[in-house]
């Protein structure tokens, strides 16, 4: 089984590009299905999740073609629209953003059937409300034996109100409504980057989308969409990762493509523990040379500090001086890997939703296990700091959602490598010394 050997101790140096954006690729690759004619994304992460969804969309009857390795043709014309329009394949329940194939798929053929998402295990996250958004627009929704099929006769534009804050929830509803008769309303949705970056992709389409990035959307049905050519939105959660490995490491990074301004709650945490962040046009720097400041943090919904964050930002201030605060208002699973970050040395105490952390000077090398994707990141980060080497198992996890994460790192200068037997740790141990 793959895993990742690291020896630690070494700070993080030089230049780094930013792959696209995961969570907005998976919306728009599902949407890219809505037109019968030829749509051509660029900047798409090669990432296991990417994969695993155009596999499905493949599946359903779609041509799908890889121009190369960051650009991929998808035609929805060979679609057969009388088929049962099923995702219900062994990869699709690993990750969650199946269920946007939903809202495409009704969108257009005005049915669809996928199996229950999957993904990381990081706590409860009900479709309830991509489900009422569904019935408001007109479809009936059953779930059975692990399966949510929707039909409509016709869907009609409606007001719908989120009662939560809901990412998922606001991309399907949004993908079924803009081929809906009359105009749709979505209140208190979603504003992260990616909403902005579906809705600016459908729009490119033919779709009339106003107010993404606001709490009001308003959606006028279109009759049908045509092809396009769209470039992704950089990942802010990659972006992000890299800035906190800088910090925590005592290095200097330079962030390459990426949108600061999609950054500014990052930003402005690492500023506050005593980090230097240079901000340019499309990179920024992260610096430091000193050990850092704690603080108190609590993640909330964009333009808020983001929950996929929570585990690289409590990795670097339980290497702070002094006691800092970490509240997880979004996901109750978050702190999983606590557990295994104690093992490293780290002082953290978990109540409820918020976790104590009392900073040390350093980490000591383990075997630790990546729980799920942002928390496998964090590890990794740990390890980078940690006296002597570390293993870290599960990185499948990390795998889902970045790019060459490896590579990344020895490119800044990181002792990192993937390895799968306990002989290729021996050797690249000989090998670092």
């Amino acid at each position: 089984m793959e895993q990742y050997v690291i020896k630690g101790g070494i700070p993080l140096e030089g230049e780094v590009v930013i792959a696209g954006a995961k969570n907005a690729a998976l919306g728009i690759l599902a949407a890219a299905v809505m037109t019968d004619q030829e749509v051509k994304i660029e900047n798409v992460p090669n990432v296991r999740d990417t994969r695993v969804l155009l596999q499905a969309i493949e599946g359903i009857g779609a041509r799908v073609r890889y121009e190369d390795e960051h650009t991929v043709i998808i035609c929805g014309g060979t679609i057969r629209p009388n088929s049962d329009l099923c995702v219900d394949d062994e990869f699709i329940r690993k990750i969650r953003a199946s269920y946007y194939l939903l809202g495409a798929l009704l969108g257009k053929y005005k049915h669809s059937q996928v199996a229950l998402p999957g993904g990381c295990d990081i706590g409860a996250r009900p479709i309830d409300l991509h489900i009422k958004g569904f019935e408001a627009l007109g479809a009936k929704v059953d779930i059975l034996n692990g399966m949510i099929s929707t039909h409509a006769d016709e869907l009609i534009g409606n007001h719908i109100y989120m009662d939560v804050t809901s990412v998922g929830a606001t991309i399907n509803v949004m993908m079924a409504a803009v081929l809906a008769e009359g105009k749709t309303t979505i209140e208190n949705a979603a504003k992260e980057p990616h909403i902005v970056d579906v809705a600016n992709f459908l729009n490119s389409m033919g779709a009339n989308i106003k107010g993404a990035g606001t709490d009001v959307i308003r959606i006028r049905g279109v009759r049908e969409l045509h092809g396009t050519t769209y470039s992704i939105i950089p990942d802010q959660i990659e972006a992000g990762t890299f800035m906190m490995a800088a910090a925590a490491t005592k290095g200097n990074i330079l962030i390459k493509n990426v949108i600061p301004k999609h950054l500014e709650a990052i930003t402005s945490k690492l500023l506050e523990i005593g980090a230097r962040v240079i901000e340019y046009d499309d990179s920024v720097r992260v610096m430091c040379d000193k050990r850092l400041k704690s603080t108190n943090v609590k993640t909330l919904p964009y333009p808020g500090f983001p929950t996929d964050m929570q585990p690289q930002i409590s990795v670097t201030l339980a290497l702070s001086k002094g006691t800092s605060i970490v509240t997880e208002s979004i996901f109750e699973n978050r702190f999983k890997y606590v557990a295994e970050l104690s093992r490293m040395g780290a002082k953290i105490r978990v109540e409820g939703n918020t976790a104590i952390i009392d900073g040390v000077e350093t980490f000591a090398g383990a075997a630790i296990a990546a729980p799920d994707l942002r928390a496998g990141a964090a590890l990794v980060i740990a390890a980078l700091v940690a006296d002597d080497y570390s293993t870290i198992s599960d990185i499948k996890y990390i795998q889902r959602g970045y790019e060459k994460f490896e590579e990344k790192l020895q490119a800044l200068g990181a002792h990192i490598e993937k390895v799968e037997t306990e002989k290729d740790i021996q050797k690249f141990k000989l090998k670092i010394g």
